[in-house]
């Protein structure tokens, strides 16, 4: 059977090869709850942040963070799930064969949203050649491998949704799977980590107080000009000025929030910014594409942005 048009078998027999060249070559895939944080994630504490969840996690404290978008949640997850695998792995005898002596902890991370269902979260039937079968939602996973499970924005998720994890938040750390009729207790690695941003939030979409109370809570915010600064010039690769000078931009941006902004540049898009000019886009072309335009559609607050991007980089 010949190919449709004028494709020859030889050229598609080297298009496909290079498919399969570049789909091996490209992605690794592995369950969910068999993701570790190999590497050293780059992170700048704060304040106490990391001994307050180290002692969380020796204690199996739920851990709550907030703050607003692009202040370190999600790094400071990633880089506390790759200190207490190496921490666990040091140990000469770990407390359960569930955690890992290799220096790994799982993380099974959730980017909740509104139509994030408790079947989602827990596992569902599913039909396939052989008939139903019943497949383990992250969640579950993550109870039964013994890591950290990080529901990220868990505000978004409908609360219905959320009260299924009040049962491993308290000294039970269960989950029950009504579909199944089983109770499964959590491995003794796991521990539950949610993230939420205040600023998002109002009366419909807020956590319960029977929620809230169920975790010890962490606060992020942006951090001060010269810790902004190592990380943009760590994360981006640019020199050490324009990095100075990103921050300055990032603190003079956020102090708009009081002239109609809504939400302040994230150290995340001043790491874009730094990326661009890296690769040789001129500072302000960077800046409009990669901050002002990112954050806003206001035509008048994109005006005084570009003042400001302007003050900095003449």
């Amino acid at each position: 059977m010949k190919p449709a048009g004028n494709v020859s078998l030889s050229k598609l027999d080297r298009i496909r090869k290079h498919r399969n060249m570049t789909t091996n070559q490209d992605y690794r895939e592995i369950r969910v709850e068999e993701y570790v944080v190999e590497e050293e994630p780059f992170y700048v504490p704060s304040s106490d942040e990391i001994e307050v969840f180290e002692a969380a996690y020796r204690q199996r404290v739920p851990v709550l963070l907030k703050g607003p978008t692009g202040t370190g949640k999600t790094r400071f997850v990633e880089y506390m799930s790759w200190r207490i695998g190496k921490m666990v792995g040091a140990e000469s005898a770990p407390k359960s064969e569930n955690v890992p002596a290799n220096g790994h902890l799982p993380l099974v991370t959730v980017a909740c949203h509104e139509d994030l269902t408790a079947s989602d979260l827990v596992g569902r039937y599913l039909l396939d050649s052989t008939g139903t079968r019943w497949i383990d939602g992250p969640l579950t996973r993550a109870v039964k491998a013994g890591g950290i499970c990080y529901l990220d924005e868990v505000v978004e998720a409908r609360k219905d949704t959320t009260v299924i994890i009040h049962p491993l938040t308290d000294h039970r750390r269960t989950l029950t799977i009504d579909k199944l009729g089983d109770v499964i207790e959590a491995s003794d690695g796991f521990l539950l980590v949610v993230s939420y941003n205040p600023g998002y939030q109002n009366a419909m979409k807020d956590l319960k107080h029977s929620t809230r109370q169920r975790f010890v809570a962490l606060e992020f915010d942006f951090p001060d000009e010269e810790r902004e600064a190592q990380i943009i010039a760590h994360e981006s690769g640019v020199d050490e000025n324009n990095a100075e000078l990103l921050a300055r931009l990032g603190a003079k941006i956020r102090n708009l929030r009081e002239h109609g902004l809504e939400e302040g540049a994230s150290t995340r898009v001043l790491i874009y910014a730094g990326r661009l000019i890296k690769e040789g886009i001129s500072a302000r072309r960077a800046c409009q594409v990669g901050v002002t335009w990112g954050i806003t559609d206001d035509p008048q607050i994109q005006r005084s942005i570009d003042e400001v991007v302007s003050s900095i980089f003449p």
